[in-house]
């Protein structure tokens, strides 16, 4: 964690349309050792509007990480993190995939498209908990992130 992101809630964008994952990840994150503050887009129309601060998101704040879901509506997850990481004022936002695919070249292109992490979701609820804190865990309590702009 950087020094800019002590003493502040960590801003996490969730970028996820199934309502179900939406708030287990949102309790998931609750039980964190890290003050946190969740922003949900629901489609990667919506997601990138956000990180642009257009429209409706004219204030957000930028997020410290980005929790990617890849089959999204409207703007897919592929697409949505091939725009994150050709913007410079963007890119250094670290990416975790997660998705419920399990397609070795979904893995490839998502790295190949610089994503930090691909985690598969675990269907099994208590799994899907696990993993949430886990990437809590390593995301905002050991990382080093880059400091917002």
């Amino acid at each position: 964690m950087s020094d800019d992101t002590l003493g502040r809630p960590i801003e996490i964008l969730l970028v996820e349309d199934n309502p179900g994952d939406v708030r287990l990840t949102i309790e998931a994150l609750k039980e964190g050792k890290v003050s946190n503050r969740l922003s949900v887009a629901r489609d990667g129309v919506e997601a990138l509007a956000f990180l642009r601060r257009e429209g409706p998101h004219a204030s957000a704040s930028r997020p410290d990480l980005i929790l990617l879901d890849l089959n999204l509506p409207k703007k897919d997850g592929r697409e949505v993190l091939a725009e994150i990481k050709e913007d410079s004022r963007l890119r250094r936002i670290p990416v975790v995939v997660l998705t419920t695919s399990k397609a070795e070249e979904d893995i490839l292109r998502t790295y190949d498209l610089h994503a930090n992490c691909y985690i598969t979701k675990p269907v099994d609820l208590e799994q899907f908990i696990s993993v949430v804190r886990s990437i809590d865990d390593f995301w905002l309590s050991v990382v080093r992130l880059p400091s917002v702009e």
